[in-house]
């Protein structure tokens, strides 16, 4: 794209030299590199679709972390989980807006039915469940979609740490009665207890239109 953008002021710069003026062989020189038009592959692509999917998942995370633990801090574990009720999704979806995609989680085990996989999910979901049951290894993916023009990234959602257990544990041993009041109230479908540290949470999914990932490059 930047040497689309310097053909277009190669251009201008050459018009606006007088018939007169004679240009020098380094301008010239130049103007022919500024002419060379970039040629993307679509492995170059689907790679820098993945680093992207990469970042933004990760900022996504970051931020959700981020809130959460504020949330706990102030409101405690009961409170936190009205905040995620009301929070997670506008956050999610300000990253999104940010980078012009469509950032969600989607899980087998969901809390929230919004987050019950799609048909372009349930595959990939499937593949993750199956390599965290035999030990494999739960890397980030990416797939094409609607012709090739929109990529679904994806990577798998852990359980990292113990503070998760206080919402996705045993209930009644690391999830507390009052906690559990407030899942069953807020999430009465819920299907995300009883897990361990290190279990696979669900995973990120992020619909990337190909032509954001061309701008980018």
């Amino acid at each position: 794209m930047k040497k689309i953008l310097g053909f277009l002021l190669a251009i201008i710069f050459l018009s606006s030299c007088g018939s007169n003026e004679r240009v020098s062989k380094e301008v010239f020189e130049e103007v022919n590199k500024s002419m060379e038009v970039k040629k993307l592959n679509e492995v170059d692509i689907l790679q820098a679709g993945m680093e992207w999917g990469d970042e933004i998942s990760t900022e996504a995370q970051q931020q959700l972390v981020s809130a959460l633990q504020k949330a706990i801090e102030e409101k405690g574990v009961p409170g936190a989980i009205e905040f995620c009720n009301v929070q997670a999704f506008p956050i999610l979806q300000e990253v999104g807006t940010k980078y012009g995609v469509t950032v969600r989680r989607a899980s087998n085990k969901y809390r929230n039915p919004a987050d019950k996989p799609t048909e372009e999910e349930k595959g990939i979901l499937e593949a993750y469940e199956y390599n965290a049951e035999n030990e494999l290894p739960l890397d980030p993916s990416i797939q094409k979609f609607e012709n090739g023009e929109v990529y679904l990234y994806t990577k798998a959602i852990k359980i990292p740490n113990g503070m998760c257990l206080n919402c996705h544990g045993e209930p009644g041993t690391e999830i507390s009665a009052e906690t559990q009041k407030a899942l069953a109230e807020l999430y009465p479908e819920d299907k995300a207890t009883g897990h361990k540290i290190g279990d696979l949470r669900g995973m990120w999914s992020i619909r990337i239109p190909k032509k954001e990932v061309v701008k980018k490059m």
